[in-house]
């Protein structure tokens, strides 16, 4: 895919007026990878050495896949119904995963909140977008 080509696309989609810049879209997340890398690794780590039940790391497991997929689907597939879909996934798997690893690690639930608030942001925005395209 070529990275014009799906700017060109993105670009003549119908937004509402309150939509990010893709550069602001870009640097959040920048700043919220290393967050994710660094909880979701915790968990990992501790579900692997019998701290906590590794059942606890399903939804861990959704929302990274989820959220690897939502640029494919998007852009790739420029299907944003699937992409609509596929965010409310995200979204609604972080409020799963924290609430499974809250009795067991507050902290990494907390660490969390950035990522909830700007999914939440992202959601209503794919949503919008979605509708809007219809």
């Amino acid at each position: 895919m070529e990275y014009g080509n799906f700017i060109d696309w993105y670009n003549a989609l119908a937004k509402p007026g309150w939509t990010p810049s893709p550069q602001f879209i870009g640097l959040v997340w920048q700043t919220l990878y290393p967050i994710i890398l660094v909880t979701f690794s915790f968990v990992f780590v501790q579900a692997l050495r019998g701290k906590i039940p590794r059942i606890l790391v399903i939804p861990f497991i959704v929302n990274l896949v989820a959220n690897i997929a939502f640029t494919p689907i998007q852009f790739g597939l420029r299907n944003l119904t699937l992409a609509a879909i596929d965010i409310v996934i995200v979204w609604a798997s972080i409020i799963w995963l924290s609430y499974k690893i809250w009795p067991h690690y507050k902290l990494i639930a907390l660490l969390q909140v950035p990522y909830f608030i700007w999914v939440s942001v992202a959601t209503t925005l794919q949503l919008s977008i979605t509708v809007m395209n219809w």
